[in-house]
């Protein structure tokens, strides 16, 4: 009965009758050390992976770049325009067709140029500039979106390995005792009755483990989704659920926050809309210059021009444009700060669950964790003194088990809300050298 069977971390089955503070080692151990190892994908590996192979990550790079293309070309003039004729062509009469026979009769050679204003150009500039800065901000809105799913799925696997390892090893130690307890059987130490029930509940323990290898298998399948690969396992080492947010930098939302950027952007793309009206109202004006060349009996003529667009109804054409472009941007203000707000709300609501399942997490393994551990120690104690069965001694088992997946359990949880707060924010080499920081 006294049987030492070495579970996956290495560590002795009967350690677990050493003592609460060993037997909660134990399963702390198992469940942050014994389950992927160093070789498993790592949450950084796994977020660059998404964030690479992404359609959508890669379609909205590509905005940007068609954004870039169309921002340079923006402040330049209109290509100039060749203009070829013959005037005053004879069509009747003895000199009918004949190009050089009338004095009148000009073949024409002259070019037009529409020049745009210098400030007009200037406000196509800054509005071709803000369009790009706005194509950017959904761009970096789409791969928080990316790294948020990969990196819950991500933990959702990390922590599924961590109970699969609970409760592989916990089945484990009751197959290994429920051996002793049939050896002593077998020698008319044991009753047929507390073998019969040692081994229902190891039955149960064994429908745990399948029903945990099923749940890791779902959570493997949802990281393979984002990141392309066969990862089997990821790496069991889990991030600090540190978050860069806290109420201190909510000023800085408009840089940190992918949300609040876009709606701020939209902002400046309206502003620059707005002003691009107001330059687009006034007219472009047009030259004109040509060369007209007669019969060699006749002079060579040269002519030159402006055409003047003229505004006609401008109170129900160009300032109703600019109308409409300054209520695009009050609307774009409303809605930004609604998005500031909302952010700001449900930032302050995730950082008060984040804190307080940490609470919770860190009361339950020091209080928790250890009386389950002690009615295991109490269950052992009368099994050994011939007042409790090893059946009794398996439920505490289970019982402890529980308690350890309940940890885990509220311990992804955390992770999930993490991962909301922290992986959402503009990684810090994109706010530092792209525009973002800007």
């Amino acid at each position: 009965m006294h049987s030492v069977f070495m579970s996956r971390a290495g560590v002795p089955a009967r350690a677990a009758r050493s003592g609460p503070a060993v037997f909660v080692a134990l399963l702390l151990l198992l469940s942050r050390g014994a389950s992927a190892g160093a070789d498993g994908l790592t949450l950084d590996q796994a977020l660059a992976l998404a964030s690479s192979v992404s359609a959508s990550a890669k379609a909205a790079r590509a905005s940007v770049a068609a954004s870039e293309h169309a921002a340079a070309r923006a402040d330049q003039l209109p290509d100039p325009t060749l203009k070829l004729g013959i005037d005053n062509l004879p069509v009747t009469g003895p000199d009918r067709f004949r190009p050089t026979a009338d004095f009148m009769t000009m073949r024409r050679i002259g070019i037009e140029q529409q020049w745009v204003s210098r400030g007009k150009r200037q406000a196509r500039t800054e509005l071709a500039r803000r369009s790009v800065e706005a194509v950017e901000a959904i761009h970096l809105d789409k791969l928080a979106a990316i790294r948020v799913e990969t990196g819950k799925a991500w933990m959702t696997v990390l922590h599924k390995q961590r109970a699969l390892a609970l409760t592989r090893s916990i089945a484990r130690e009751m197959e290994s005792e429920l051996a002793a307890l049939q050896a002593a059987h077998r020698g008319a130490k044991a009753s047929a009755s507390d073998v019969l029930q040692a081994r229902a509940e190891l039955l149960l323990g064994g429908d745990d483990v399948e029903a945990a290898e099923q749940d890791l298998e779902t959570a493997l399948l949802q990281l393979r989704r984002w990141t392309r690969t066969d990862a089997m396992a990821v790496s069991n080492e889990a991030p600090k659920l540190d978050t860069a947010l806290s109420r201190s930098a909510m000023p800085d939302l408009d840089r940190m926050h992918p949300a609040v950027l876009n709606a701020r952007r939209s902002v400046d793309l309206a502003d620059a809309d707005a002003g691009a009206a107001i330059q687009e109202s006034r007219p472009d004006w047009s030259f004109e210059a040509g060369f007209a060349q007669r019969g060699a009996q006749f002079s060579n003529m040269v002519s030159f021009g402006v055409s003047i667009p003229l505004s006609i109804h401008r109170s129900q054409r160009q300032d109703r444009e600019i109308a409409e472009k300054a209520a695009l941007g009050t609307r774009a203000r409303l809605e930004y700060e609604e998005a500031l707000l909302e952010t700001r709300s449900s930032v302050e609501a995730r950082l008060g669950q984040l804190d307080s399942l940490k609470r919770r997490i860190a009361r339950l393994e020091k209080e928790l964790l250890p009386t389950a551990a002690r009615q295991v120690e109490i269950a052992l104690a009368g099994y050994r003194g011939g007042t409790g069965t090893l059946s009794a001694v398996f439920k505490a088992r289970r019982a402890a088990l529980e308690r350890r997946l309940q940890v885990n359990a509220l311990e992804l949880e955390a992770a999930m809300i993490w991962a909301e707060l922290e992986l959402r924010l503009i990684p810090q080499d994109m706010a530092s050298t792209g525009r973002a920081g800007q």
